[in-house]
C-alpha cells in the first residue's frame, strides 16, 4: 500500500484550487475540528528565499576588510543609511529606516547554526524544522507549536501560509497549517457541489488513504468557511486601501493585514520571496528586492497600526543563509553562512542593533561565523510571545535572548 503522503501528492484533490468537498462530510469535520486556545498575539514570519546576502543589507561601513573583499559590489560608505558607529541599512531601505528610528526593530546579526550547509533546500529544512545540520525532521517548528496547542480540536487556521503550498515548517504531526492566497477564492471552491457518485461509494470510506483525504479536505473546507465567515460578520469585514507596493510580498502583507483587523484567530501567517541567490549582477537585484521589502513592510506596518491591530504583531524576516565575504568573478557572491534576522515590533525590550558587527578577521574558510543559534529567536518568540513551552517544540533547552 503507498504511503499517504504519496498518495497526496498523486491525487488531484491534492491541489486546493481544484478542491470541492461533499456536504457529507460536515458531520466530521464537527467531530475533528474546534476552536483551539490561544494567546491573542500574532507572529508573521517573512522569508527571503535564495540566501539573502547580510553583509550588503546592514553593511559594515567603516571596515576595510569589507571594500577590499567587494571591490565592485560593496556599498559606499556615504550612501549606507547609518544606523550606529559599525553599521548601516542598505540605501534601499529608506522606509526600514523609518521604523528603526522609531524604535521599532531589532537586527540581529550574525546568526546560524553548527556545521551549516550551503545547500539552499538543506539549510532552509534546518530553519523550518529547527533541527540540527545532521538530524532530519519531517515536522517543522510551527507545526510542531500547532501540535502543541492541539488537544483534540485541532484547527489549521490557527497558522495561514499566504501561498499556494505550504512550507515543512507549518507541518505538524497531528495537524498541518493552511495555504491560502485568497480566503475568498478558497471558500468558493470548497463550497461547490461534489459529485454524487463520489458521495455514494462506501468503499472510499474503508480505504485509509482516502479517509485521510477526506480528513484534510475536511479541514480545509471546515477553515474556509470560518474564514469566510469570520471575514464577513457585520462590520468587521477589513478591505485596505493602503498602497502597498507591486508584486507577491506586497499583495500577501495586504492580504495578511486584512486578516488580522478583521479579527482572524490565527497565531502564525507565513509569507516567502524568492530572488536572493545573487550569484552574478548583486547589487541592482538585491537592492530591488530590498527596496520592495522594505517599502512593503513600512505599509504594513502603518496599516496595522492605523487600525490599532500593530502592538499585537510581532514580525521576523530570515534567509536561509548569508553570502561568502568575497565577491565573485561575476560582480555577485556565492553561497555562505551566518546572516542577519530583523524583528520588528512595538513590543521590543531591546530595539536598534542588538549585538556586535560580523568579525572580518576570524573567518570560518571565507565565511562569517555564527554567534548566535536561530533557535535562540525561535525560543524567545516561542516563551516569549506566543506563551508556549519552547522546551517541547524545539527538543531542547536554547537560551532566549529577551526580545519581546
Amino acid at each position: 500500500m503507498q504511503s499517504r503522503r504519496a498518495f497526496i501528492e498523486k491525487s488531484a484533490f491534492a491541489t486546493v484550487g481544484g478542491m470541492m468537498i461533499p456536504n457529507f462530510l460536515k458531520a466530521f469535520e464537527k467531530q475533528n475540528l474546534g476552536q483551539n486556545q490561544s494567546t491573542d498575539k500574532t507572529l508573521v514570519i517573512i522569508q527571503l528565499s535564495g540566501g539573502n546576502d547580510g553583509l550588503n543589507t546592514v553593511v559594515p561601513y567603516r571596515n576595510d576588510i569589507y571594500y577590499k573583499a567587494r571591490p565592485n559590489i560593496a556599498i559606499p560608505s556615504e550612501k549606507v543609511l547609518k544606523l550606529n558607529d559599525e553599521v548601516g541599512l542598505n540605501p534601499a531601505m529608506e522606509s526600514l529606516r523609518g521604523l528603526y528610528d522609531n524604535g521599532l526593530v531589532n537586527i540581529i546579526n550574525n546568526v546560524g547554526y553548527p556545521n551549516p550547509d550551503r545547500s539552499h533546500f538543506r539549510s532552509m529544512d534546518i530553519w523550518q524544522t529547527a533541527s540540527e545540520s545532521t538530524e532530519y525532521l519531517n515536522t517543522g517548528w510551527i507545526g510542531r507549536y500547532l501540535d502543541a496547542k492541539c488537544v483534540g480540536n485541532c484547527v489549521p487556521y490557527q497558522a495561514l501560509e499566504i501561498d499556494d503550498t505550504l512550507s515543512l515548517s507549518m507541518k505538524g504531526a497531528k495537524v498541518k497549517a493552511l495555504s491560502v492566497q485568497d480566503p475568498e477564492k478558497l471558500y468558493k471552491q470548497v463550497s461547490a457541489n461534489f459529485i454524487n457518485k463520489v458521495a455514494q461509494n462506501k468503499a472510499f470510506n474503508e480505504h485509509d488513504n482516502v479517509a485521510y483525504l477526506y480528513k484534510t479536505l475536511a479541514e480545509t473546507a471546515s477553515s474556509a468557511e470560518f474564514l469566510h465567515t469570520k471575514q464577513h460578520a457585520a462590520q468587521k469585514i477589513y478591505k485596505s486601501t493602503n498602497q502597498y507596493p507591486q508584486g507577491e510580498l506586497g499583495q500577501r502583507l495586504k492580504t495578511i493585514s486584512e486578516l488580522i483587523v478583521s479579527g482572524m484567530p490565527t497565531n502564525i501567517y507565513y509569507v516567502s520571496i524568492s530572488g536572493f541567490d545573487t550569484h552574478f549582477n548583486q547589487v541592482n537585484q538585491q537592492e530591488r528586492l530590498l527596496k520592495n521589502y522594505a517599502d512593503s513592510l513600512s505599509v504594513f506596518v502603518n496599516d496595522l497600526k492605523k487600525n490599532n491591530k500593530f502592538k499585537d504583531v510581532a514580525i521576523m524576516t530570515f534567509s536561509e543563509f548569508g553570502r561568502r565575504v568575497k565577491q565573485n568573478a561575476s560582480g555577485g557572491t556565492d553561497h555562505g553562512t551566518a546572516n542577519n534576522v530583523f524583528l520588528i515590533s512595538e513590543n521590543l525590550k531591546r530595539p536598534k542593533v542588538l549585538n556586535e558587527a560580523p568579525n572580518l578577521t576570524d573567518l570560518d574558510d571565507g565565511d562569517l561565523k555564527f554567534s548566535i543559534d536561530f533557535r535562540q529567536i525561535y525560543a524567545s518568540l516561542l516563551q516569549d510571545w506566543l506563551k508556549t513551552n519552547d522546551n517541547a517544540i524545539l527538543s531542547k533547552s536554547f537560551q532566549s535572548l529577551n526580545l519581546l
